[in-house]
């Protein structure tokens, strides 16, 4: 995770960005703070409901998801590469300004989206949470049967906070002041059509049950894999602001990061291969690349996390897209000139030119059977 005071996130113009979040993680958070409030005045929450709305209404956690989602609906494409690795780091050090959700407004929502409190619904649950995220929190768990699961649950009120932020001018043109600076090229109009793909976007990630059917997709489609993993998602404990999948461990991507080339290429690798190869063979794009959505193993595979903002792509828009909002998170982990070889294996359909690639290719070759074979 990227510190907000790091050196190279200050000077020169991306420096503008720290204001600019700033700003909008004020307007979002009181926002949310306010939507908490007026849902919960009465009962025995209230008092905990108040202590985190204040909490909240301090953190930068919506303008963390805005920025996100900005950076995916296209201004990634536009920005010269010398800024994007500044840009994507200035986002991923907004990670820890989401506080904690209280355990009792932990279980009253679990409670309200599934029936029963979490104890009951649960074997057993933390109310420690694993992560705090822009717009939720994800807890462990263990199901009656004994399976290990990850409860993804969203935090009251964020939905109202998005939609406000999303109908506020001011801030989104505090966003969009970024782009002038290190795109010229880019116009207005541009930048409004950019607006109506953020807030599209961002509607469709307020829910989780989109996000549980695009999950469920890619784990069917990947089931097997030898080295791209994703978990699966328990339906019937997955509702719009609750979402149940199986408990994913690895290293985090700061950890990552301190490990021995050798095993960085094969995760580098694997991260092209999962976007390059479901963009290939099912026309879609996991286009949230923020680091924190990777988990890492030690035997080369990668655990693929959140799938709430998935592109969908025509044939002729694949090529194009590949690449877009990638190049510096792998950066960050090749380290040999391996990587040529990789990027032209899947341009110009030459045979696997890795162990990784010859694994892949035999994978996708036994599914293609098994498809046929149907």
């Amino acid at each position: 995770m990227a510190d907000r005071h790091d050196p190279g996130i200050r000077g020169g113009r991306p420096s503008r960005i720290a204001p600019l979040v700033g700003l909008a993680g004020q307007t979002s958070g009181e926002a949310v703070a306010a939507a908490l409030r007026r849902k919960d005045r009465a009962g025995a929450q209230t008092r905990a409901a108040e202590r985190y709305a204040e909490r909240l209404g301090r953190s930068l956690g919506v303008a963390m998801k805005a920025g996100q989602m900005l950076w995916s609906a296209t201004v990634g494409s536009v920005m010269p590469e010398a800024y994007r690795g500044t840009y994507q780091q200035a986002l991923a050090g907004l990670c820890g300004d989401t506080p904690s959700m209280p355990p009792a407004l932990v279980g009253k929502t679990v409670e309200t989206e599934l029936g029963g409190p979490p104890q009951k619904v649960f074997s057993k649950f933390d109310p420690v949470p694993l992560v705090a995220a822009s717009i939720s929190q994800v807890h462990s768990a263990v199901l009656h049967g004994g399976r290990r699961v990850a409860v993804k649950v969203q935090y009251p009120g964020a939905g109202d906070a998005m939609r406000v932020a999303l109908a506020n001018t001011e801030l989104l043109a505090a966003f969009f002041q970024l782009v002038p600076a290190t795109a010229a090229n880019i116009t207005n109009i541009a930048i409004r059509a950019i607006a109506c793909e953020l807030s599209d976007r961002i509607e469709e990630e307020i829910g989780f049950q989109a996000e549980a059917a695009n999950q469920a997709e890619f784990a069917d489609a990947y089931r097997g894999h030898p080295f791209i993993r994703i978990p699966e998602v328990v339906p019937e404990l997955s509702t719009q602001r609750v979402l149940t999948m199986d408990l994913a461990d690895g290293l985090s991507w700061a950890a990552a990061l301190q490990a021995r080339d050798a095993l960085k290429d094969k995760w580098g690798e694997v991260i092209y291969r999962f976007a390059a190869g479901s963009m290939r063979t099912l026309r879609l794009l996991n286009a949230d690349s923020h680091p924190g959505n990777y988990l890492f193993h030690e035997d080369g595979g990668v655990t693929f996390l959140d799938f709430g903002f998935v592109k969908r792509f025509r044939p002729e828009q694949i090529v194009a897209h590949i690449d877009m909002g990638m190049a510096s998170l792998l950066g960050a982990l090749r380290a040999t000139a391996e990587w040529n070889a990789i990027r032209e294996e899947w341009d110009c359909g030459s045979p696997p030119a890795t162990p990784l690639g010859e694994l892949d290719f035999a994978w996708r070759a036994s599914r293609t059977e098994e498809s046929n074979a149907i």
